[in-house]
């Protein structure tokens, strides 16, 4: 047995049943605990526009909301929802939307904590994340450790050479006349340079990027899903009923497995729904940490708003496409699957494909670039960053023109992993959760 199919293994049992439900049942219970704080959405939605003064920090929380959507849209929202369809049915489009909506909570609490327990570094600059709420509020060192070590990992494979790799894939198919290797060195040059133009300038500069990225590629991709749902609002009707029929009943696609029922309806909706929106992964509230806010509550707010633009508007948005388009009929999986839906939009259709996967790919490795440095710094200290950088560029080169199977398994792995300490300290400081949300939000709104 070769090392990519142990890994396979690894990452099938890592994500298996027991990680899923453990997602599942923090979402639930954060959900009850916090009194559905979903019914805030409104406020935090306004919150996150504001832009006045907003407390000590490196970035604003419209900057740290932006550079945490960077890393969190991405091919999960486009790719992730047709695997989705194509393995358990348009019935899991609904499982993996009630995901997102549950798992605001998860967000709100793991931002929450993450501000409440950050640190100034001796140069000034914030620093904080599930390694620092493991080590100052559960005294867990090893567990800190643990989880920065993951995240440092994952954040290389997951957030930046298979992303890279995936970007001169896309190049490569769409383009076939042209030969590849001219493709995949070419785009890898001029991604790792304009990676390091933007991340050697550190957090601000890649907050700056991100704020002026994220909100044009976001509202790009929505035109174009708006504009093939009205080419094909005659299916809409006929969509809905599909989704939500499939969700409690289960109804293959032909290219899923046969006799897809119930079961796979939920387990790739929900397991889709997780890898896009990141919540309890402890990803985005690395860089919560380093928001400008007057209190940790009103930045986990903020926090929260982002799985709600991933997964409960963009990966929506993307489902009905797949669905109303009708092709997930034929038999058409995965990439496929998305390419024959937005064909459909003659010319203009592939055009806002090829963009939004080209913006959400880069965005992520953006993004992914602060977590990895935020968690080798804590594990080597400041000393450690320089080089990290140069590494992270080196490895956008890398992953342009590598075959990264291996890699992406291995990624897999390790971002389960740092799921587990941070979902650990989210159950266990509950009450510091309650009695912050009380205090600042509660018995202000209520």
């Amino acid at each position: 047995m070769g090392i990519n199919q142990i890994l396979e293994i690894a990452a099938g049992w890592a994500w298996g049943p027991p990680m899923l439900i453990l997602l599942v049942g923090t979402h639930l219970y954060l959900t009850v605990r916090l009194r559905f704080i979903q019914r805030y959405l409104g406020h935090a939605i306004r919150i996150s526009l504001h832009r006045g003064h907003e407390g000590e920090g490196d970035v604003s929380h419209f900057g740290a909301l932006t550079t945490a959507l960077a890393a969190t849209v991405g091919t999960g929202n486009i790719v992730g929802v047709a695997t989705a369809i194509s393995l358990g049915g348009p019935g899991a489009v609904l499982w993996m939307w009630l995901t997102g909506v549950f798992g605001i909570a998860t967000k709100y609490a793991e931002a929450l904590l993450s501000v409440k327990y950050r640190i100034v570094t001796p140069d000034g600059t914030m620093a904080g994340g599930p390694m620092y709420v493991l080590e100052r509020g559960m005294n867990s060192k090893p567990l800190a450790t643990f989880f920065a070590a993951m995240t440092a990992i994952a954040a290389f494979g997951i957030g930046n050479m298979v992303q890279a790799n995936a970007v001169t894939s896309l190049v490569c198919e769409t383009f076939p006349a042209v030969p590849a290797a001219w493709f995949q060195w070419g785009l890898g040059l001029a991604m790792a340079g304009v990676t390091a133009l933007v991340i050697l300038g550190g957090i601000r500069s890649i907050a700056r990027w991100c704020t002026l990225l994220v909100p044009l590629m976001a509202g790009l991709y929505v035109l174009g899903c708006v504009a093939i749902l009205v080419m094909n609002r005659h299916a809409l009707p006929g969509a809905l009923a599909t989704i939500f029929t499939g969700a409690f009943t289960g109804q293959a696609a032909l290219g899923g497995f046969a006799g897809a029922g119930l079961k796979e309806a939920i387990r790739y909706g929900v397991a889709r729904g997780l890898f896009s929106n990141e919540s309890g992964m402890g990803s985005a509230p690395i860089v919560a940490a380093a928001a400008k806010t007057s209190t940790p509550v009103r930045q986990a707010l903020v926090s929260a708003t982002g799985t709600f633009w991933d997964t409960v508007v963009i990966c929506a948005l993307t489902g009905l496409v797949l669905v109303s388009s009708g092709h997930w009929q034929e038999g058409l999986g995965k990439a496929a699957l998305t390419k024959a839906a937005f064909a459909d939009l003659h010319v203009a259709g592939p055009i806002f494909l090829f963009i939004g996967m080209l913006t959400f790919v880069f965005s992520t490795i953006l993004g992914w670039s602060y977590y990895g440095e935020k968690a080798v710094e804590y594990l080597f200290g400041r000393k450690a960053i320089g080089p990290y950088r140069y590494l992270w560029v080196l490895g956008v080169l890398v992953g342009s023109v590598v075959s990264l199977q291996s890699v992406w398994n291995f990624a897999d792995v390790a971002n389960a992993l740092m799921a587990v300490p941070n979902l650990i300290s989210l159950i266990a400081l509950a009450p510091v959760l309650v009695a912050e949300t009380r205090t600042h939000l509660w018995e202000l709104k209520d």
